[in-house]
């Protein structure tokens, strides 16, 4: 739940400016298995984290350079990146687990298993990002400009808001949500594989429009996306339980999606 609430944050971003990112699963994918081979070459935490880190900052950039300036379709750019990004896991990784991380492993089971006063880390992180992303988006010039472009890209460009840099800069923030969630994935699990962050973009997508987002763009916040994402974890949870097959999750996601919107594009009826 917490891993994509995180990620959920960065999404609510870009689909708030009337964008997309498929490209959040593979991120988290290619940041992790970085990570893990460089702390199992030997490396410190730090250079670990500042590692993976960087690696979906590399790809968000990408992502953003490609949509901003070369006017490319965001649904094309990041599920062009998405494959590449997985691909690329793969080839790095060889394939192969790691779950040796070498000098500063415990620290870094640690940082992504352990707890503060009964609450996971990524939970407490979680919680610190929402706050602090309700407060920008309400309160800063950046989160008025995400809103102003969602709801009017022209005006926005008229009034001087600078289109082509927030763009960017909501495609790196959502690589750089991916990239703290694989960080603490890899520590959560005691491994990295290529395979993570698989599906993740159905339930980053989902969480941040059941939170409130407008697919349209102009609606969205990080509380939204908090609430989304816990309502994910509440259905998986619950079908789970229900002894309802594992498999049928994608299906029961995507229907919410579906509701989802539905209900946006009803509220939008009543208010026009």
């Amino acid at each position: 739940f917490a891993f994509i609430g995180i990620i959920a944050i960065g999404m609510t971003a870009v689909i708030i400016t009337g964008g997309i990112d498929l490209s959040v699963g593979s991120i988290v994918g290619l940041s992790g298995i970085v990570t893990g081979l460089v702390l199992h070459a030997g490396h410190p935490l730090w250079a670990g984290i500042v590692a993976g880190l960087l690696t979906a900052l590399a790809c968000g950039l990408v992502n953003g350079i490609l949509i901003a300036y070369v006017r490319l379709s965001a649904f094309i750019v990041t599920l062009g990146m998405f494959g590449i990004a997985r691909s690329l896991a793969q080839v790095l990784s060889e394939n192969h687990m790691i779950y040796e991380f070498g000098p500063d492993e415990k620290l870094f089971f640690a940082l992504g298993g352990g707890t503060i006063y009964g609450f996971a880390n990524p939970f407490i992180l979680l919680i610190v990002l929402v706050v602090v992303f309700m407060i920008v988006f309400r309160y800063t010039t950046w989160g008025r400009w995400v809103f102003a472009l969602g709801g009017n890209e022209n005006a926005a460009r008229l009034t001087g808001v600078p289109v082509n840099r927030m763009k960017l800069s909501v495609y790196l923030l959502s690589a750089l949500m991916a990239g703290i969630s694989a960080v603490l994935l890899v520590g959560w699990q005691g491994a990295a594989i290529n395979a993570m962050g698989t599906g993740y973009e159905l339930r980053v997508i989902a969480s941040s429009v059941i939170g409130g987002a407008d697919l349209m763009g102009g609606a969205g916040g990080a509380y939204g996306a908090f609430i989304g994402a816990a309502l994910i974890e509440v259905i998986r949870n619950s079908l789970l339980l229900a002894g309802v097959d594992a498999n049928w999750e994608g299906t029961f996601v995507g229907l919410f999606i579906v509701f989802a919107v539905l209900l946006s594009k009803l509220r939008g009826m009543r208010s026009g």
